[in-house]
């Protein structure tokens, strides 16, 4: 049992092909594990008999014959934030404890387009908003390398998920870092793809942009096959990103060129000190990507500090925009009663206003890194912090002033739509997980994750385990 737990997707779907094992198997195996590691917080929602029921289905398909998919039957994870037809989804709120929606949206649909069956709804905290993930009610979802401390947020069950090796992979979105600060945690890769890239139907409650789905996954050549899965456009997305000429596990595998890559480390949303072993990460991946044959250049921080407002602003206001049931206001947390009334308070144009002005300091960004290929920086400016390091239910503007000095680089990128990926190329003499980040022009997937893959090729990371792990 051990042994398929420690298969990557890739690795479980070959098993599959191979007639190695079954389906059956494989979601077995995930239940088993989600069930011992409960207290680690990963889900919030079991649905074993669902899972089961459709691992049968995919096992008597291939036993027909039938051409399936290459993640057909292999079990995953859903977070809690993406509606499910018939399947508990709470979004991270004890307000929704009880809603079971009767549609499910477009990533859904795709993993299960795919064959991929989930195993569960993955923790979130209330409508992924912070970036730690700590329910209310519920263990709070750790990192297995070290179980008091955070996964990160908000994809942060996924994370955990994935790290404790129940599923090979897991869907994640990804506002301003929820990806990404999970997998740096997490000891993971967690790609950020594209604004666009994937579609939000049908709510399309992001007018701004910022958020898109993503997954969290072990490798790098996985991340490129979650991508695949979950990308493209549907009919009345108001933007998409152009599709690109091969699939991204195939972009993943060829040799990205010499390649100039822009450097920095100076905070961008906060002033902060950044921990030592995550500069000793980034000075390891400037060596390497310069190893690799790579110009590696450094540059002035390229995000204006008047983004920070503006950013602020537009996320206040997306905060406001959950509903929240009659009746069950008095169950919502203190940190997104705080964003609420932030974002209630901001006018119609003065909303207009903020997401013009956002949309300018992005554009200086874009021109001012066209000259590079890629982007470096760390991706947190800390290790993974002991849970409730950050949360602050008494002062939820320390709580959010505490979020940004966490995680003061990765909201750049969903401001200007880049993609963005987080390698877990170091540990701290202790063994705690630490990433680096690197991020592309708009539409750039396959040159990222083609850097990425040559990068984890020549410092890999998939055999490291947590040593909790059994």
């Amino acid at each position: 049992m051990a042994d398929l737990a420690d298969l990557d997707l890739h690795g479980q779907a070959a098993a599959l092909a191979a007639g190695e094992v079954s389906s059956v198997e494989l979601v077995t195996t995930a239940l088993e594990r989600a069930e011992r590691y409960a207290a680690w917080g990963a889900f919030v929602t079991m649905t074993p008999e669902l899972a089961l029921t459709e691992a049968r289905a995919a096992d008597q398909a291939r036993a027909r014959g039938e051409q399936v998919g290459p993640w057909h039957g292999v079990p995953t994870a859903i977070k809690d934030l993406n509606v499910t037809a018939g399947v508990r989804t709470t979004f991270g709120s004890a307000a929704y404890a009880d809603f079971v929606p009767d549609v499910s949206d477009e990533v859904v649909l795709r993993l299960q387009r795919a064959g991929l069956v989930s195993i569960g709804k993955t923790s979130t905290p209330e409508f992924g908003s912070p970036c730690y993930t700590e329910p209310e009610g519920l263990p709070a979802a750790v990192t297995p390398w070290d179980p008091t401390r955070m996964a990160g947020g908000s994809s942060g069950g996924a994370g955990t998920a994935v790290a404790a090796r129940i599923v090979a992979a897991a869907q994640g979105s990804d506002g301003g870092g929820s990806i990404r600060t999970p997998a740096s945690c997490c000891g993971l890769v967690g790609l950020k793809p594209s604004r666009g890239r994937i579609s939000g139907s049908p709510a399309y409650g992001d007018p701004i942009g910022l958020g898109t789905p993503g997954a969290l996954t072990r490798t790098v050549a996985d991340a490129a096959a979650m991508l695949d899965v979950l990308a493209g456009p549907a009919i009345g997305d108001p933007f998409w990103a152009a599709p690109p000429a091969e699939p991204f596990v195939d972009l993943a595998r060829r040799e990205p060129g010499r390649l100039r890559v822009a450097r920095f480390s100076t905070p961008l949303i906060a002033e902060t000190e950044v921990h030592p072993e995550c500069l000793a990460a980034y000075d390891e991946a400037s060596a390497l990507l310069a190893d690799l044959g790579h110009e590696v250049v450094d540059v002035p921080p390229p995000l204006p500090t008047e983004a920070v407002a503006d950013f602020e602003t537009c996320w206040a206001v997306l905060t406001a925009l959950s509903p929240v049931p009659p009746g069950r206001e008095d169950d919502i947390r203190p940190l997104t009663r705080w964003l609420s009334e932030r974002g209630r308070a901001v006018s119609g144009p003065e909303f207009g206003l903020a997401i013009g002005a956002l949309r300018r300091h992005a554009a200086v960004t874009l021109r001012l890194l066209a000259p590079f290929d890629l982007v470096l920086t760390p991706t947190l400016a800390d290790v993974p912090l002991p849970v409730g390091a950050l949360r602050d239910d008494a002062d939820p503007a320390a709580d959010f002033a505490a979020q940004k000095r966490f995680t003061p680089w990765t909201s750049a990128w969903n401001v200007t739509g880049m993609p963005a990926i987080s390698l877990p190329l170091h540990e701290t003499p202790d063994g705690l997980p630490v990433g680096v980040m690197l991020a592309a022009r708009p539409g750039e997937e396959g040159v990222l994750l083609a850097a990425a893959a040559q990068v984890e090729a020549a410092a890999p990371w998939v055999d490291r385990k947590p040593p909790a792990l059994t």
